[in-house]
């Protein structure tokens, strides 16, 4: 039977302090893609210095970071996880079980908060809002659409996503639906993340966010 292999996508912008804690618990068997994207903080440097694979995307954004890593990636299977110690990559085991057992094409973790702070009222406000959009715009019933996700390498590049900013992670979804995946969701506990989100640390950027992801469902039915 052949062995499944799998890389962990970790988009990375000024995350040394949050580095040693996610890098520790990346299962051994797998590879990191550690993506910096702009850090000037050493974390490229941490990064190597723990045994990650460190890619370097010069344009700016969430996105860019994330498909960088997936071009770099040469697993059967690729993994996205936060490089900000909110979410534990431990946690997409199961979620690589599934899709490699063919119970799922797309996995999703649904964010639980497990702490205070973790899952501030602006970010819960924007995710709420991007969940119902998303299901009138596919029939999906998610709840989430949090960055810790779980598909298979060949059909992630087949999407063909052209998102380079927040709404790349919405665009994953959106695409796999119109493309008939089948799209499982996961409760995994979230964590009051290491320093400040670049994305939803403020009302103003989560709102950004909610922007760029609306754009994202406006694309027309399976338009590549």
């Amino acid at each position: 039977m052949k062995v499944v292999t799998t890389d962990v996508v970790l988009p990375c912008l000024n995350e040394a302090g949050a580095l040693p804690w996610v890098l520790e618990r990346v299962p051994a068997e797998w590879r990191a893609i550690v993506v910096d994207n702009g850090s000037t903080d050493g974390s490229a440097g941490i990064a190597r210095e723990l045994g990650a694979t460190v890619v370097r995307e010069e344009r700016r954004g969430f996105g860019a970071a994330c498909h960088a890593g997936l071009l770099a990636a040469e697993a059967d299977i690729v993994c996205f996880c936060d490089c900000d110690a909110s979410l534990d990559p431990g946690l997409l085991v199961p979620f690589v079980r599934a899709v490699a057992e063919g119970e799922a094409d797309l996995v999703l973790g649904r964010r639980r908060p497990a702490g205070r702070g973790a899952f501030p009222a602006h970010a819960r406000a924007g995710n709420l809002a991007l969940s119902w959009m998303l299901r009138r715009r596919t029939g999906l019933r998610l709840h989430d659409l949090g960055p810790l996700r779980a598909a298979r390498r060949e059909g992630l590049l087949g999407l063909g996503l052209t998102d380079r900013r927040s709404g790349y992670p919405l665009q994953m979804v959106v695409r796999a639906a119109d493309a008939g995946w089948r799209v499982r969701e996961e409760d995994v506990p979230y964590l009051p993340r290491t320093g400040k989100s670049k994305v939803t640390g403020t009302w103003r950027g989560t709102w950004q966010a909610v922007h760029d992801m609306r754009r994202v469902l406006g694309e027309a039915g399976g338009a590549r």
